[in-house]
């Protein structure tokens, strides 16, 4: 069995979040930055793997030079390797040019057994990304899935769906993005937590992954936000002040008013 890669993502804290008024894009390196909260089944998935076969398991995500803190706070959680994929260039990146830049790190980190994604991040809401990325490798792509063992080489995967829990045998390499009903999810190692900020953190760019300008980042998506803006949430009440027989037919009268009552 080949190693085990998890791709992560490294989400704005809402409570910092700004956006480019030019792009419509998420400022990612002037925000705090969050370990996306999908993406901690799919590491606890491959922790359990690791620890049934012994395989490496590597970590990348993509992202601003910021975003080296999340992945380290992942290496407590049992991480071997850490790889940031780093690049002005890759801002504005829409779904499809992301997966454009994992495949590239994928294909680079091959030979492997699994990739691992979460089932989607909580800044974007699209679950594309993990099915684009197999799409670009030409390997079989699973999603929504519980639970992963190993027989014969060959990975037998629970997945669950709207009319229960389906059993696949998938062989290897391939794509999953895991639900985020998980059991049980594993804290930090103290351990590891202590020697997190001393662990090296291998950054891959552009011309590292040979990817040009005009496949990756606002260039190279497809799709682009028109605009952004900021939702508001007003309210309107009143009071109303009288005898109980005066409010229950004055209740009654704007009840029909607005359809819920007919006359």
């Amino acid at each position: 069995m080949e190693k085990i890669i998890v791709c992560v993502k490294a989400v704005p804290d809402l409570r910092s979040v700004k956006v480019d008024p030019e792009t419509h894009t998420l400022r990612r390196d002037s925000a705090d930055l969050l370990l996306n909260p999908h993406d901690a089944p799919a590491i606890e998935l491959a922790m359990r793997l690791k620890e049934r076969l012994g395989v490496e398991v590597v970590v990348l995500t993509m992202g601003p030079p910021n975003a080296s803190s999340v992945l380290r706070r992942v290496y407590s959680l049992g991480a071997d390797r850490l790889i940031l994929l780093s690049d002005r260039a890759f801002a504005g990146s829409d779904t499809l040019a992301t997966s454009k830049v994992l495949a590239k790190a994928l294909e680079k980190l091959s030979p492997f057994s699994l990739v691992l994604m979460g089932l989607k991040s909580i800044d974007g809401e699209t679950a594309q990304v993990p099915p684009e990325t197999a799409v670009l490798l030409g390997i079989p792509s699973v999603t929504n899935v519980r639970n992963i063992s190993v027989e014969n080489g060959v990975f037998i995967l629970e997945r669950v769906t709207d009319y229960g829990i389906e059993e696949l045998e998938v062989a290897p390499p391939l794509v999953v993005s895991v639900t985020t009903k998980l059991d049980y999810i594993r804290p930090p190692s103290l351990k590891r937590l202590l020697k997190e900020r001393e662990v090296e953190v291998t950054i891959w760019n552009a011309e590292t992954l040979r990817l040009s300008q005009e496949e990756v980042g606002l260039r190279g998506s497809p799709t682009q936000v028109a605009s952004v803006f900021e939702k508001t949430i007003s309210s309107k009440g009143e009071i109303w002040e009288g005898p109980p027989e005066e409010l229950s037919e004055r209740l009654i009268e704007l009840l029909r008013q607005k359809g819920f009552l007919k006359s």
